[in-house]
Protein backbone atom coordinates (compact mmCIF):
# COMPACT_ATOMS: atom_id res chain seq x y z
CA UNK A 1 0.00 0.00 0.00
CA UNK A 2 0.94 3.36 -0.81
CA UNK A 3 -0.03 6.16 0.98
CA UNK A 4 -0.35 10.05 0.16
CA UNK A 5 0.16 12.18 3.28
CA UNK A 6 2.47 12.09 6.05
CA UNK A 7 2.84 11.71 10.16
CA UNK A 8 5.13 13.93 11.84
CA UNK A 9 5.78 12.15 14.61
CA UNK A 10 4.83 9.15 16.70
CA UNK A 11 2.45 10.66 18.45
CA UNK A 12 0.79 12.73 16.20
CA UNK A 13 -1.51 9.80 15.71
CA UNK A 14 -5.05 9.44 13.47
CA UNK A 15 -8.52 8.42 15.60
CA UNK A 16 -10.13 4.90 14.09
CA UNK A 17 -10.58 5.74 10.19
CA UNK A 18 -13.83 3.22 10.75
CA UNK A 19 -14.88 4.27 14.53
CA UNK A 20 -16.08 1.06 14.90
CA UNK A 21 -18.35 0.67 17.55
CA UNK A 22 -17.06 -1.28 20.30
CA UNK A 23 -18.50 -3.21 23.33
CA UNK A 24 -16.61 -2.78 26.67
CA UNK A 25 -15.96 -6.54 27.06
CA UNK A 26 -14.03 -6.07 23.20
CA UNK A 27 -11.59 -3.64 25.36
CA UNK A 28 -8.22 -5.60 26.61
CA UNK A 29 -6.19 -3.38 28.73
CA UNK A 30 -2.24 -3.27 28.98
CA UNK A 31 0.82 -1.66 29.84
CA UNK A 32 4.25 -1.57 28.52
CA UNK A 33 6.98 -0.72 30.06
CA UNK A 34 10.44 0.87 29.32
CA UNK A 35 12.66 -0.68 31.55
CA UNK A 36 15.87 1.04 30.53
CA UNK A 37 17.35 4.58 32.36
CA UNK A 38 17.17 6.15 28.45
CA UNK A 39 14.56 8.06 26.57
CA UNK A 40 13.60 5.45 23.78
CA UNK A 41 12.21 6.90 20.36
CA UNK A 42 10.09 4.71 17.71
CA UNK A 43 11.18 2.04 20.05
CA UNK A 44 9.76 -1.49 17.73
CA UNK A 45 6.95 -3.03 19.82
CA UNK A 46 5.61 -6.39 18.64
CA UNK A 47 2.46 -8.49 19.75
CA UNK A 48 2.14 -11.68 18.63
CA UNK A 49 -1.26 -12.81 18.07
CA UNK A 50 -0.99 -15.55 19.95
CA UNK A 51 -0.41 -14.12 23.13
CA UNK A 52 -3.53 -11.15 22.78
CA UNK A 53 -6.31 -12.06 24.99
CA UNK A 54 -9.44 -13.40 23.64
CA UNK A 55 -8.32 -13.18 19.76
CA UNK A 56 -9.80 -16.57 19.40
CA UNK A 57 -13.25 -15.29 19.79
CA UNK A 58 -12.62 -12.09 17.65
CA UNK A 59 -12.46 -13.84 14.12
CA UNK A 60 -12.01 -11.54 11.14
CA UNK A 61 -11.01 -8.46 12.81
CA UNK A 62 -8.80 -6.57 13.66
CA UNK A 63 -6.75 -5.02 16.70
CA UNK A 64 -6.39 -1.13 17.39
CA UNK A 65 -4.31 -0.14 20.26
CA UNK A 66 -5.79 2.77 21.84
CA UNK A 67 -4.07 5.36 23.92
CA UNK A 68 -5.72 8.53 25.35
CA UNK A 69 -8.19 8.10 22.82
CA UNK A 70 -6.11 8.35 20.21
CA UNK A 71 -5.30 5.13 17.84
CA UNK A 72 -1.59 4.60 17.13
CA UNK A 73 -0.26 3.82 14.03
CA UNK A 74 0.22 -0.35 13.77
CA UNK A 75 0.06 -2.87 11.05
CA UNK A 76 -0.71 -6.19 11.16
CA UNK A 77 1.54 -8.53 9.70
CA UNK A 78 1.46 -12.23 8.07
CA UNK A 79 5.10 -13.75 8.79
CA UNK A 80 4.85 -17.25 7.71
CA UNK A 81 2.95 -16.83 4.50
CA UNK A 82 -0.08 -18.45 4.95
CA UNK A 83 -2.37 -15.07 4.22
CA UNK A 84 -2.84 -14.51 7.99
CA UNK A 85 -1.71 -12.14 10.52
CA UNK A 86 0.42 -12.89 12.52
CA UNK A 87 2.04 -10.17 14.65
CA UNK A 88 0.87 -6.54 15.15
CA UNK A 89 4.05 -3.92 14.81
CA UNK A 90 3.89 -0.86 16.33
CA UNK A 91 6.31 1.88 17.31
CA UNK A 92 6.44 3.85 20.48
CA UNK A 93 8.29 7.28 22.33
CA UNK A 94 8.89 6.25 26.15
CA UNK A 95 10.74 8.60 28.76
CA UNK A 96 13.20 7.01 30.74
CA UNK A 97 11.62 3.92 32.74
CA UNK A 98 7.84 5.24 31.74
CA UNK A 99 4.96 2.95 31.78
CA UNK A 100 2.26 3.43 29.42
CA UNK A 101 -1.01 2.51 29.60
CA UNK A 102 -2.83 1.38 26.49
CA UNK A 103 -6.06 -0.74 25.46
CA UNK A 104 -6.58 -2.92 22.72
CA UNK A 105 -9.94 -2.79 20.90
CA UNK A 106 -11.27 -4.69 17.56
CA UNK A 107 -12.48 -3.26 14.25
CA UNK A 108 -14.26 -4.54 11.58
CA UNK A 109 -11.97 -2.76 9.09
CA UNK A 110 -8.38 -1.59 8.48
CA UNK A 111 -7.47 2.12 9.45
CA UNK A 112 -5.05 3.62 6.89
CA UNK A 113 -2.05 5.05 8.62
CA UNK A 114 0.06 7.30 6.78
CA UNK A 115 3.00 5.69 5.44
CA UNK A 116 6.88 6.21 7.38
CA UNK A 117 8.15 3.16 5.62
CA UNK A 118 8.19 2.03 1.89
CA UNK A 119 9.52 -0.63 -0.87
CA UNK A 120 9.75 0.27 -4.09
CA UNK A 121 10.03 -2.15 -6.72
CA UNK A 122 9.77 -2.38 -10.51
CA UNK A 123 10.60 -4.68 -13.59
CA UNK A 124 10.31 -4.74 -17.19
CA UNK A 125 10.29 -7.72 -19.55
CA UNK A 126 11.59 -6.21 -22.10
CA UNK A 127 13.93 -3.39 -23.48
CA UNK A 128 10.69 -2.24 -24.91
CA UNK A 129 8.30 -2.74 -22.22
CA UNK A 130 7.40 -0.13 -19.78
CA UNK A 131 8.54 -0.74 -16.00
CA UNK A 132 5.58 -1.93 -14.27
CA UNK A 133 5.60 -2.35 -9.87
CA UNK A 134 5.96 -6.15 -8.56
CA UNK A 135 5.84 -7.94 -5.52
CA UNK A 136 8.46 -10.51 -6.80
CA UNK A 137 10.64 -11.85 -9.39
CA UNK A 138 13.36 -14.39 -10.04
CA UNK A 139 16.49 -14.07 -11.87
CA UNK A 140 17.99 -16.51 -13.44
CA UNK A 141 21.42 -16.78 -14.26
CA UNK A 142 21.52 -15.63 -17.59
CA UNK A 143 19.29 -13.09 -16.90
CA UNK A 144 22.08 -10.15 -16.23
CA UNK A 145 21.51 -7.07 -18.20
CA UNK A 146 24.66 -7.65 -20.13
CA UNK A 147 23.05 -11.04 -21.06
CA UNK A 148 19.93 -9.50 -22.29
CA UNK A 149 21.20 -6.16 -23.67
CA UNK A 150 19.16 -3.92 -20.76
CA UNK A 151 18.60 -3.33 -17.45
CA UNK A 152 15.34 -5.47 -16.19
CA UNK A 153 14.88 -3.57 -12.55
CA UNK A 154 13.92 0.12 -11.76
CA UNK A 155 16.81 1.29 -9.24
CA UNK A 156 18.68 -1.89 -10.70
CA UNK A 157 16.43 -3.63 -8.20
CA UNK A 158 14.32 -3.13 -4.96
CA UNK A 159 14.88 0.28 -2.80
CA UNK A 160 13.50 0.40 0.63
CA UNK A 161 13.14 3.85 2.72
CA UNK A 162 11.87 4.96 6.07
CA UNK A 163 11.31 8.70 7.32
CA UNK A 164 14.88 9.50 8.03
CA UNK A 165 16.85 7.04 5.01
CA UNK A 166 17.12 4.74 1.81
CA UNK A 167 18.57 1.89 0.81
CA UNK A 168 18.62 -0.21 -2.38
CA UNK A 169 19.84 -3.40 -3.70
CA UNK A 170 21.58 -4.33 -6.83
CA UNK A 171 19.13 -7.33 -7.77
CA UNK A 172 20.87 -7.41 -11.25
CA UNK A 173 23.20 -10.15 -10.15
CA UNK A 174 25.94 -7.95 -8.02
CA UNK A 175 23.48 -8.19 -4.69
CA UNK A 176 25.52 -4.90 -3.17
CA UNK A 177 23.48 -2.27 -1.02
CA UNK A 178 23.79 1.49 -1.86
CA UNK A 179 22.35 4.11 -0.06
CA UNK A 180 19.80 6.97 -0.77
CA UNK A 181 19.97 10.32 1.69
CA UNK A 182 17.00 12.02 2.07
CA UNK A 183 16.32 15.49 3.32
CA UNK A 184 12.29 15.02 4.07
CA UNK A 185 10.45 12.58 6.12
CA UNK A 186 8.34 12.03 3.08
CA UNK A 187 8.29 8.61 1.20
CA UNK A 188 10.09 9.33 -2.35
CA UNK A 189 8.30 9.37 -5.58
CA UNK A 190 7.33 6.21 -6.70
CA UNK A 191 9.03 7.11 -10.42
CA UNK A 192 12.86 7.75 -9.10
CA UNK A 193 14.95 5.59 -11.84
CA UNK A 194 12.26 5.52 -14.34
CA UNK A 195 11.47 8.45 -17.26
CA UNK A 196 8.11 9.64 -18.21
CA UNK A 197 7.98 6.89 -20.86
CA UNK A 198 8.19 3.92 -18.37
CA UNK A 199 11.38 3.10 -19.11
CA UNK A 200 14.57 2.25 -16.51
CA UNK A 201 16.80 5.37 -16.18
CA UNK A 202 19.59 6.66 -13.90
CA UNK A 203 17.71 9.67 -13.24
CA UNK A 204 18.72 9.49 -9.33
CA UNK A 205 21.82 10.39 -9.37
CA UNK A 206 20.30 14.13 -9.63
CA UNK A 207 19.42 16.12 -6.70
CA UNK A 208 15.84 16.21 -6.13
CA UNK A 209 14.06 18.02 -3.40
CA UNK A 210 13.81 14.37 -1.81
CA UNK A 211 16.81 13.33 -1.57
CA UNK A 212 19.59 11.47 -3.88
CA UNK A 213 21.52 8.56 -4.54
CA UNK A 214 24.65 9.79 -2.63
CA UNK A 215 26.95 6.19 -1.95
CA UNK A 216 29.58 5.15 -5.19
CA UNK A 217 29.67 0.97 -4.69
CA UNK A 218 31.65 0.32 -7.22
CA UNK A 219 32.97 -3.68 -6.71
CA UNK A 220 32.19 -3.16 -2.65
CA UNK A 221 28.81 -5.22 -1.68
CA UNK A 222 28.29 -1.61 -0.16
CA UNK A 223 26.53 -1.00 3.01
CA UNK A 224 25.58 -4.17 4.40
CA UNK A 225 26.29 -6.46 1.38
CA UNK A 226 27.18 -10.62 2.21
CA UNK A 227 29.76 -12.61 0.89
CA UNK A 228 31.68 -15.35 2.04
CA UNK A 229 35.75 -16.01 3.47
CA UNK A 230 36.67 -18.99 1.85
CA UNK A 231 40.20 -20.33 1.64
CA UNK A 232 41.53 -17.20 3.36
CA UNK A 233 40.11 -14.86 0.41
CA UNK A 234 36.36 -13.48 -0.06
CA UNK A 235 33.81 -15.04 -2.24
CA UNK A 236 31.26 -12.84 -3.82
CA UNK A 237 27.63 -13.38 -3.62
CA UNK A 238 26.85 -12.69 -7.11
CA UNK A 239 29.13 -11.10 -10.07
CA UNK A 240 29.99 -7.63 -11.03
CA UNK A 241 28.50 -5.00 -13.42
CA UNK A 242 30.72 -6.93 -16.74
CA UNK A 243 29.76 -10.50 -16.39
CA UNK A 244 26.90 -12.03 -18.33
CA UNK A 245 26.58 -15.04 -16.02
CA UNK A 246 25.57 -15.53 -12.73
CA UNK A 247 27.08 -17.72 -10.61
CA UNK A 248 24.06 -17.85 -8.59
CA UNK A 249 21.48 -20.54 -10.78
CA UNK A 250 18.62 -18.72 -9.56
CA UNK A 251 17.99 -15.10 -7.49
CA UNK A 252 14.44 -14.88 -5.41
CA UNK A 253 13.53 -11.61 -4.06
CA UNK A 254 10.09 -11.22 -2.74
CA UNK A 255 8.00 -8.33 -0.54
CA UNK A 256 7.30 -10.01 2.37
CA UNK A 257 5.24 -6.41 4.54
CA UNK A 258 4.86 -3.44 3.28
CA UNK A 259 3.22 -1.00 5.44
CA UNK A 260 3.15 2.28 7.53
CA UNK A 261 5.44 1.49 10.42
CA UNK A 262 7.39 -1.79 8.69
CA UNK A 263 8.74 -3.02 5.93
CA UNK A 264 10.37 -6.22 5.09
CA UNK A 265 12.09 -7.80 2.15
CA UNK A 266 13.50 -10.99 1.10
CA UNK A 267 16.13 -12.64 -1.23
CA UNK A 268 16.81 -16.03 -1.68
CA UNK A 269 20.02 -16.86 -3.69
CA UNK A 270 19.43 -21.12 -4.86
CA UNK A 271 22.85 -22.77 -5.87
CA UNK A 272 25.12 -20.25 -5.61
CA UNK A 273 28.32 -21.98 -6.86
CA UNK A 274 31.99 -20.97 -5.58
CA UNK A 275 35.25 -22.78 -5.06
CA UNK A 276 33.89 -25.72 -6.19
CA UNK A 277 30.98 -25.31 -3.42
CA UNK A 278 27.76 -25.20 -3.60
CA UNK A 279 25.64 -22.78 -1.10
CA UNK A 280 21.82 -21.42 -0.59
CA UNK A 281 21.60 -17.73 0.82
CA UNK A 282 18.61 -16.42 2.53
CA UNK A 283 18.42 -12.86 3.39
CA UNK A 284 15.56 -10.69 5.05
CA UNK A 285 16.38 -6.82 5.42
CA UNK A 286 13.58 -4.73 7.71
CA UNK A 287 13.19 -1.31 8.12
CA UNK A 288 11.04 0.73 10.86
CA UNK A 289 10.97 4.66 11.32
CA UNK A 290 12.96 6.53 13.05
CA UNK A 291 16.23 5.34 12.60
CA UNK A 292 18.95 6.32 9.93
CA UNK A 293 19.28 2.08 9.14
CA UNK A 294 18.22 -0.85 8.45
CA UNK A 295 18.12 -4.57 9.61
CA UNK A 296 19.55 -7.42 7.87
CA UNK A 297 19.44 -11.60 8.85
CA UNK A 298 21.49 -13.95 7.02
CA UNK A 299 21.57 -17.29 6.49
CA UNK A 300 23.89 -19.72 4.56
CA UNK A 301 22.86 -23.44 4.11
CA UNK A 302 25.40 -25.93 2.82
CA UNK A 303 28.13 -24.22 5.67
CA UNK A 304 31.40 -26.63 5.25
CA UNK A 305 33.16 -25.39 8.76
CA UNK A 306 36.16 -23.50 6.80
CA UNK A 307 33.95 -20.27 6.02
CA UNK A 308 33.20 -16.73 7.39
CA UNK A 309 30.40 -14.77 6.93
CA UNK A 310 31.60 -11.09 5.48
CA UNK A 311 29.71 -7.87 6.07
CA UNK A 312 30.76 -5.00 4.30
CA UNK A 313 31.59 -1.12 4.54
CA UNK A 314 32.32 0.18 1.73
CA UNK A 315 35.37 1.84 1.65
CA UNK A 316 35.79 3.57 -2.13
CA UNK A 317 35.56 7.58 -0.54
CA UNK A 318 36.97 7.40 3.04
CA UNK A 319 40.19 8.72 3.94
CA UNK A 320 39.77 8.46 7.75
CA UNK A 321 40.55 5.59 10.11
CA UNK A 322 37.98 2.94 10.74
CA UNK A 323 36.60 3.47 14.07
CA UNK A 324 36.04 -0.03 16.08
CA UNK A 325 33.77 0.59 19.25
CA UNK A 326 32.45 -2.07 22.10
CA UNK A 327 29.31 -0.65 23.38
CA UNK A 328 28.12 -3.18 25.50
CA UNK A 329 27.36 -6.85 25.97
CA UNK A 330 25.47 -7.84 23.07
CA UNK A 331 26.84 -5.18 19.73
CA UNK A 332 30.02 -3.95 18.49
CA UNK A 333 30.47 -1.24 15.62
CA UNK A 334 32.39 -0.48 12.99
CA UNK A 335 32.58 2.64 11.54
CA UNK A 336 33.67 5.15 9.17
CA UNK A 337 33.16 9.43 8.67
CA UNK A 338 34.70 11.38 6.06
CA UNK A 339 33.44 12.94 2.91
CA UNK A 340 32.61 9.68 1.54
CA UNK A 341 29.75 10.56 -1.33
CA UNK A 342 30.31 10.62 -4.66
CA UNK A 343 33.16 13.31 -5.74
CA UNK A 344 33.88 13.83 -1.74
CA UNK A 345 30.86 16.29 -1.71
CA UNK A 346 29.32 15.76 1.59
CA UNK A 347 30.22 14.38 4.97
CA UNK A 348 28.53 10.90 5.61
CA UNK A 349 28.91 8.74 8.46
CA UNK A 350 28.42 4.98 8.06
CA UNK A 351 28.25 1.83 10.54
CA UNK A 352 27.65 -1.55 11.00
CA UNK A 353 26.00 -2.44 14.21
CA UNK A 354 27.21 -6.18 15.16
CA UNK A 355 26.86 -9.11 17.22
CA UNK A 356 29.43 -9.46 19.60
CA UNK A 357 28.81 -12.55 20.28
CA UNK A 358 29.87 -14.34 16.98
CA UNK A 359 32.08 -11.09 15.83
CA UNK A 360 35.93 -12.29 14.40
CA UNK A 361 37.42 -9.17 13.48
CA UNK A 362 37.30 -7.15 10.45
CA UNK A 363 39.48 -7.33 6.90
CA UNK A 364 39.86 -5.24 4.05
CA UNK A 365 39.03 -6.66 0.95
CA UNK A 366 41.80 -6.26 -2.02
CA UNK A 367 42.26 -3.01 -4.07
CA UNK A 368 40.47 -4.53 -7.08
CA UNK A 369 39.10 -7.54 -8.18
CA UNK A 370 35.35 -8.72 -7.91
CA UNK A 371 34.92 -7.96 -4.61
CA UNK A 372 36.95 -4.70 -3.39
CA UNK A 373 36.84 -1.54 -1.62
CA UNK A 374 35.43 -2.29 1.70
CA UNK A 375 36.23 -3.13 4.86
CA UNK A 376 34.67 -6.59 5.67
CA UNK A 377 33.29 -7.24 9.15
CA UNK A 378 33.59 -11.64 10.20
CA UNK A 379 31.02 -13.07 11.70
CA UNK A 380 31.28 -16.65 12.90
CA UNK A 381 28.15 -18.80 11.04
CA UNK A 382 26.72 -21.78 11.32
CA UNK A 383 24.56 -23.69 8.52
CA UNK A 384 20.97 -22.42 7.98
CA UNK A 385 21.56 -20.57 11.64
CA UNK A 386 20.51 -16.61 11.29
CA UNK A 387 22.83 -13.77 11.90
CA UNK A 388 21.55 -10.32 12.48
CA UNK A 389 22.82 -7.08 12.08
CA UNK A 390 22.27 -3.51 11.49
CA UNK A 391 23.77 -0.77 8.69
CA UNK A 392 23.50 2.92 9.57
CA UNK A 393 24.40 5.82 7.06
CA UNK A 394 23.89 9.91 8.90
CA UNK A 395 24.34 12.02 5.69
CA UNK A 396 25.01 15.99 6.37
CA UNK A 397 21.85 16.95 4.17
CA UNK A 398 19.53 15.02 6.50
CA UNK A 399 21.20 16.06 9.52
CA UNK A 400 23.74 18.86 9.63
CA UNK A 401 25.08 17.61 12.82
CA UNK A 402 26.02 14.37 10.79
CA UNK A 403 29.48 16.79 9.83
CA UNK A 404 31.00 15.81 12.94
CA UNK A 405 32.23 12.60 13.50
CA UNK A 406 31.60 12.29 17.44
CA UNK A 407 28.22 13.34 16.78
CA UNK A 408 27.70 10.44 14.48
CA UNK A 409 29.58 8.17 16.93
CA UNK A 410 27.36 8.89 19.89
CA UNK A 411 24.81 8.79 17.41
CA UNK A 412 25.16 5.70 16.49
CA UNK A 413 26.03 4.49 20.35
CA UNK A 414 22.62 6.01 21.19
CA UNK A 415 21.30 3.72 18.44
CA UNK A 416 22.70 0.51 19.85
CA UNK A 417 21.61 1.34 23.44
CA UNK A 418 17.95 1.97 22.27
CA UNK A 419 17.81 -1.37 20.36
CA UNK A 420 19.06 -3.51 23.61
CA UNK A 421 16.43 -1.58 25.91
CA UNK A 422 13.99 -4.13 27.02
CA UNK A 423 10.38 -3.10 26.86
CA UNK A 424 7.80 -5.57 28.78
CA UNK A 425 4.36 -5.85 27.89
CA UNK A 426 1.81 -6.76 30.53
CA UNK A 427 -1.63 -7.73 29.78
CA UNK A 428 -4.41 -6.95 32.53
CA UNK A 429 -5.93 -10.04 34.27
Amino acid sequence: MKYSFWMLSTFIMLSAACNPVKEADETVSFTVENKAELALTDKPILLNKTTIPGVEDQAGKFPLIISGGDTIPVQWDDMDGDGKWDELFMVLNFSAKEKKKLQLVWAEEKPQFPARTSVRFGLREGVDIPVHPAQSDTLQADGLPKSVGYQPYQTDGPSWENDKVGFRHYFDGRNAKDLFGKKTSQMSPEEVGINSEGAVEDNYHVMEDWGRDILAVGNSVGLGGVALMIDGAPARLGVTVNDSINNIENSVFQILNEGPVRSRIQYDYLNWKTHERNYDVHEVSTIWPGMYAYKNEVSVYGIQGDETLLIGLVNINNDMDLSEIEVNDEWVVLLTHDKQTYEKEWWLGMALILPKSIYLGFTEAPESGDLSNSYLAKLEIEDGQPAAYYAVAGWELSDEQFTDREYFKSHVVDLVNQLTAEVEVVWAK
